[in-house]
């Protein structure tokens, strides 16, 4: 299975997670057809991914062997919301230009 969403009908949103614990967990989405992700996450780290928006984050964690599913985080909840600044988008007229060139 593919570490990547296809892009039939399936929009991806950019999501963000951090391990705020102090134990290493398994990160993993599995609610998605003929897709499957899966990341170790240390304590501390951060993660950014792309997945469906109705993909749902499950969070392992504990020993390895005996991993405990400890919460499972709807992956719109975890939707990075990217900040648009409107300053760079505008048009200085030419005569501004020439002063700021100065």
């Amino acid at each position: 299975m593919s570490d990547q969403l296809s892009s039939k009908g399936n929009s991806q949103i950019l999501c963000y997670y951090a391990n705020g614990t102090n134990k290493i967990q398994v990160v993993r989405i599995g609610n998605i057809p003929n897709w499957y992700f899966e990341k170790v996450v240390f304590p501390g780290q951060r993660l950014m991914f792309k997945a469906a928006a109705k993909a749902v984050l499950e969070i392992h964690a504990g020993a390895v062997a005996s991993a405990i599913l400890a919460d499972r985080i709807p992956c719109y909840i975890l939707r990075v919301i990217e900040e648009v600044n409107y300053e760079l988008d505008m048009v200085v007229p030419a005569a501004q230009l020439a002063a700021l060139a100065r």
